[in-house]
């Protein structure tokens, strides 16, 4: 069945999107749960049962496999909830009742479902008829789950070291394939060997002899090569991802992977040039394991869904990816966090959220992942943590260790937002005795982490008025640089009406295309990187710095030419759109002279030497 909306809502953080589907779902509309923090599921499993009065045992850190088994519970308790209200929604459509006319007014213009429904009425179908038509045509949103394949910390009881399969994402894999949904995970932040072999040992992730799953994959990547490996290595285990997740490098939410300067629009070219191939490369190589296992080879064409996201705001925008790309869907995050029918911020965020500009979104240091990490300047965790560095006692006390990844000083891994860790770095830093502006500069990168895996959920238990005695009332929150071109709280309609072009939440008019937004923040990207080049520049820093440029000129190229040739979209921006493009061609040329005199002079530095 074709999908009701030709939109999704991505997983954001860990506790914006915790409950989305609880909200979202029974409108046909797909979002995605954070699997990240167990401890949180479970306070608001409890919350919702007390709420629905159902029956409600707690699972404790005591109980064998008591992650994977409080991810399961939540899971079938959002499963039972959306199942339940999407049969009232079907109920009430004979007497087109508010959420069943909210249903019809959010499909998109133009929609088969909405248009036949009409003519049912208009022709005087009877009551079993439209029920029948009802059951038949309408859909709930998936209910699709996010595991961030590096958070796979290692567990211990007491001293002694658990299997694998009891590693943080191994266990959130099994809470989810042993849950009733039939959904998708996604898989994202790259590779993770260990964990995508023990996929293999589920049968739910095969295909049955129709060619269906119970449970399917989702790959999040930003470039073509990264999907053809990984969906290689896991064909070569058997396993089929079912949806490519393309998200821009930059413009998007959380962390953000820089790749080595591909671009949006190139990247979605590749994958729109290259599907079939894709497809059928990676069908060749599952089929064959497929029959090495012993396992069903089912005889239709394996398929793929191509989906984008990061950054789009406009209708236009929206249409021209899907139209142009060959898209399934295209994501939209940022603006939901201004929804509250649709996600989870607590109102003192909400309300910084709404009054944030550009100079307020930044990408910074601050994730204990070492990644680059989309953040909104005074958060309530920053100022958390710049209170405790003031106090000459830096870091977090780190209650959830979700990220104690970090083996410098321990065997069993330290946060490198934690205070034992910053702590540990800090006394290694004065005994390096250097000069102070050195030391500043080292001591501010070591005490910059921010214990995000308790900020990204704190919100979620401030909006529910729910016991924050642990994790402490700071808040991380991480929107896109998309963020700045909204400005107020949405509805649901307001927020789909302004996707499928029937309003605009956008207030002002200095927004730019999606394109020439991520295009400018790479090369403020590579502008950092080139500074930092400049203390200690190398081959590697060299070849890094040059491919990084001459990708983003290919990227300048391939819009100088999709622009100059649309003949009916982007008409009122298209001017504006070139000239920038022309700008950031000459600042490109600077760089790549910069990158050259620096790397002679490196080499002069060399020789000498």
């Amino acid at each position: 069945m074709k999908k009701t909306h030709s939109f999704h809502i991505p997983v954001m953080g860990i506790g914006f999107t915790i409950d989305t589907p609880l909200k979202v779902a029974q409108y046909g509309i797909d979002s995605v749960i954070s699997l990240v923090d167990d401890i949180l599921l479970e306070k608001l499993r409890k919350m919702y049962s007390d709420k629905f009065e159902i029956p409600y045992s707690e699972i404790t850190d005591k109980v064998e496999d008591f992650r994977a088994k409080r991810i399961t519970s939540y899971l079938n308790l959002m499963n039972d909830l959306v199942d339940k209200k999407f049969e009232v929604l079907k109920s009430i459509a004979i007497d087109k009742g508010d959420d069943f006319k909210a249903y019809l007014n959010m499909l998109p213009s133009g929609s088969e479902i909405k248009s036949e429904f009409k003519n049912l009425l208009e022709k005087g179908s009877n009551v079993s008829e439209i029920k029948q038509w009802v059951s038949q045509n309408l859909k709930k949103g998936s209910i699709d789950v996010n595991i961030m394949t590096k958070v796979d910390k290692d567990n211990y009881t007491k001293d002694e070291k658990l299997s694998t399969m009891y590693n943080d994402a191994h266990a959130a894999l099994r809470g989810f394939v042993n849950s009733d949904l039939k959904a998708s995970v996604v898989l994202s932040a790259g590779m993770n060997p260990r964990l995508f072999a023990y996929m293999n040992q589920f049968d739910s992730f095969y295909p049955k002899a129709n060619g269906t799953f119970n449970k399917k994959i989702i790959l999040k990547v930003s470039d073509y090569r990264s999907a053809l490996i990984q969906g290689k290595f896991l064909a070569k285990k058997g396993l089929w991802v079912s949806e490519y997740r393309i998200e821009s490098g930059l413009n998007c939410g959380g962390h953000a992977f820089a790749t080595d300067g591909y671009l949006l629009g190139p990247v979605l070219q590749e994958f729109k040039e290259k599907r079939n191939e894709l497809r059928t490369t990676i069908e060749e190589v599952m089929k064959k394991e497929l029959i090495n296992q012993g396992r069903v080879v089912p005889e239709q064409a394996f398929k793929i869904e191509i989906t984008a996201q990061g950054g789009v705001g406009t209708q236009e925008e929206h249409e021209f990816l899907i139209n142009n790309y060959q898209l399934d869907s295209v994501g939209w995050g940022t603006p939901f966090l201004l929804v509250p029918e649709a996600t989870t911020v607590d109102e003192k965020t909400l309300g910084k959220l709404v009054r944030a500009k550009e100079e307020d979104l930044y990408l910074s240091d601050i994730s204990p992942l070492g990644v680059p990490f989309n953040n909104l300047k005074d958060n309530t965790k920053d100022f958390e943590k710049e209170v405790l560095i003031n106090k000459g006692r830096p870091g977090s006390s780190c209650p959830k260790k979700f990220v104690a990844l970090n083996k410098e000083f321990k065997e069993k891994g330290i946060c490198t937002a934690s205070r034992e860790y910053q702590y540990l770095k800090i006394k290694e830093l004065d005994q390096q005795e250097l000069d102070s502006k050195e030391y500043q500069v080292k001591f501010n990168k070591i005490v910059e982490k921010s214990c995000t895996c308790v900020g990204l959920g704190t919100s979620a238990l401030l909006a529910y008025n729910l016991d924050t005695k642990v994790e402490g009332k700071g808040v991380s929150v991480c929107p896109g640089p998309n963020m700045a071109y909204y400005s107020k709280v949405m509805s649901l309609k307001n927020i789909t009406d302004h996707i499928y072009g029937r309003d605009n939440m956008i207030t002002r008019t200095d927004r730019p295309n999606v394109f020439i937004k991520e295009l400018s923040i790479y090369i403020d990207f590579l502008k950092n990187k080139l500074e930092e080049a400049k203390i200690v520049m190398n081959k590697k820093e060299e070849k890094y710095l040059t491919t990084f440029t001459k990708n983003l000129n290919e990227g300048v190229l391939y819009y100088k030419t999709l622009f100059k040739d649309l003949k009916h979209m982007f008409q009122d921006v298209k001017t504006d759109v070139l000239n920038e493009l022309n700008e950031s061609e000459k600042v490109l040329k600077l760089i790549t002279i910069e990158i050259q005199n620096l790397a002679i002079q490196n080499q002069t530095k060399t020789n000498v030497s």
